[in-house]
């Protein structure tokens, strides 16, 4: 017979990594501050008039994806729901991710990418962590955050102000 689930238990990790995921991906999607994030390349070919300005549609996938990573990083930790609800956003921002990359064409294309496949470790981590909760799950999940965080920044970093955060 399988022991019943406890706060004290595997909810406490899951806790634990959800607690660090949004952390995370607070510090990395926080505030669509205009400064580059740290290690970004600040040259001027990112704002290059040569790049071609990204369409409405473009810009509103952008805006998604904020809405849908600002929405993973604010998931209520509290209650049974709390994972499914992680997957969930996870699921969204997946998609947001691969609307971006489709309607951009080949703009962006090695972020996007990079942030898909930060995103399918993630899931990946997550899944490992409800199945077999332990303190090499959490980490490992605390790793893919930290992949998809620099990611995010990465991405956000080469869209800068072409599509500012409040389009």
């Amino acid at each position: 017979m399988k022991p019943r689930i406890s706060a004290g238990g595997p909810g406490r990790w899951r806790l634990a990594a959800a607690a660090c995921g949004a952390a995370l991906l607070a510090a990395a999607c926080g505030s669509g501050s205009s400064s580059p994030a740290v290690g970004a390349p600040s040259s001027p070919a990112a704002a290059s008039p040569s790049a071609s300005a990204p369409s409405a549609a473009v810009c509103a996938d952008v805006a998604a994806l904020r809405t849908a990573l600002d929405k993973l990083t604010h998931v209520q930790v509290q209650g049974q729901g709390a994972v499914e609800e992680i997957k969930t956003d996870l699921a969204n921002v997946k998609t947001a991710t691969t609307n971006l990359a489709n309607q951009a064409g080949g703009q962006w294309h090695a972020q996007t990418s990079s942030l898909k496949s930060a995103l399918t470790s993630l899931e990946t981590a997550v899944k490992q962590v409800t199945a077999n909760p332990s303190a090499t799950a959490v980490t490992s999940v605390v790793t893919a955050l930290g992949e998809v965080s620099t990611a995010t920044q990465q991405l956000f970093a080469a869209v800068g102000n072409r599509c500012p955060a409040g389009s």
